[in-house]
């Protein structure tokens, strides 16, 4: 069964993927899956400029890809969408399984 999709989400799908496969921001979004983080803290983790962090979530939260919770002065981001949390989640259970298999080859058919 083929998923039917209008041109427009078509392109808004293909933005999303094109923001995700940006390591430094796939890992900013994942740091932002279990917990809210805030910039600092993303940046001390993954060893990158605050500048640079706050670059990249400028871009992810025009995507809705994160949402911002301000808390006093801070402000933390989250993966808020369960959609996209569970399609993540999904994602990286696959790598995962295809390590554990060894990445043996389907048998030719």
């Amino acid at each position: 069964m083929a998923l039917r999709v209008p041109d427009d989400q078509v392109a808004e799908l293909a933005e999303m993927f094109r923001l995700m496969s940006d390591p430094t921001r796939l890992k900013i979004i994942l740091a932002c899956v279990d917990a809210p983080a805030a910039v600092g803290e993303m940046a001390e983790r993954l060893s990158i400029s605050g500048s640079l962090v706050s670059h990249h979530l400028r871009l992810l939260r025009a995507a809705r890809l994160l949402q911002a919770e301000r808390r006093g002065r801070q402000v933390f981001y989250v993966v808020g969408d369960p959609h996209i949390r569970s399609m993540l989640s999904d994602m990286v259970d696959h790598v995962a399984e295809g390590e554990a298999e060894g990445d043996i080859e389907p048998p030719a058919g």
